[in-house]
């Protein structure tokens, strides 16, 4: 405690000015939107049938697409960290554009691969008679397309972070390599998987651009949470308020369950 004093203290007072402007800079829009929350009407307005659509849908699709995410980006992070693949700069960047690209144009891209008269969504839709836009699956995929560059950066970080020295000792005394990717790496890099998973569901429930453009907007069928606050800013600013305040809680304490994994207190 006196260590942390003492640094304070020799801190330059203009830093610490502008980080406190920054701090309220995050804190102040907080403050604005608990202060608009109408309190005594807030179980009536998330008991509404918009709201409980939204909120189900925003929780099944988020869940399958972070089971999704696992499911792909566990062994693309394995290979990213692990096998000298040509041209793996490429593929790197390639699979975490869209943490950088707007929402919106994921959404078109998808909907030009996915679409009716997509890439392979027509020839899909003829084999399987399966439309991907503007369904709950559309939902589901346009969340994956979001969130799984979460899970592989995070997994991939744990990977290179993970002493070979294990996984060499395993395969020494007669592991095949997938027990060894079993029973020795996937525990061994538990925390930063949990973490990736997690991200990646948090980053799915959030998602807004590329849903809309993808799969609609459709209450009770595509219209997860983000969309409803959208819409009901238009109409009804209390519903808008109440459905913000439940994102902003499940987004501060996923931030707090995974404080460990990033900095140290």
């Amino acid at each position: 405690m006196t260590q942390r004093f003492r640094s304070i203290r020799s801190a330059p007072p203009v830093l610490v000015a502008a980080a406190a402007l920054a701090v309220a800079f995050f804190v102040l829009p907080l403050v604005g939107l608990l202060w608009r929350v109408p309190w005594t009407d807030l179980p009536e307005l998330l008991g509404r049938p918009v709201v409980r659509d939204a909120l189900l849908l925003s929780l099944v699709s988020s869940l399958a697409a972070a089971l999704l995410s696992a499911v792909l980006g566990i062994p693309l992070a394995w290979m990213l960290a692990r096998v000298q693949l040509p041209g793996r700069s490429v593929v790197r960047a390639i699979v975490t554009l869209p943490m950088v690209l707007p929402p919106v144009v994921g959404g078109a891209a998808l909907l030009f691969a996915f679409g009716r008269r997509g890439l392979v969504g027509s020839g899909l839709e003829e084999a399987t008679g399966l439309l991907l836009p503007f369904s709950t699956i559309g939902v589901i995929i346009a969340n994956t397309f979001v969130a799984l560059p979460f899970l592989v950066v995070t997994v991939e970080g744990g990977l290179r972070n993970l002493d070979p020295r294990y996984e060499a000792a395993a395969a020494s005394l007669g592991a095949s390599p997938f027990d060894v990717f079993r029973r020795v790496t996937l525990p061994m890099i538990r925390p930063s998987l949990v973490a990736g998973i997690v991200l990646a569901w948090a980053r799915a429930l959030g998602e807004f651009g590329a849903t809309i453009t993808f799969a609609g907007n459709l209450q009770g069928r595509t219209q997860t949470l983000p969309l409803a606050v959208f819409v009901a800013l238009e109409s009804d600013r209390d519903e808008a308020v109440a459905m913000s305040l439940v994102l902003v809680v499940i987004s501060v304490a996923v931030l707090v369950g995974l404080r460990d994994r990033w900095w140290r207190t």
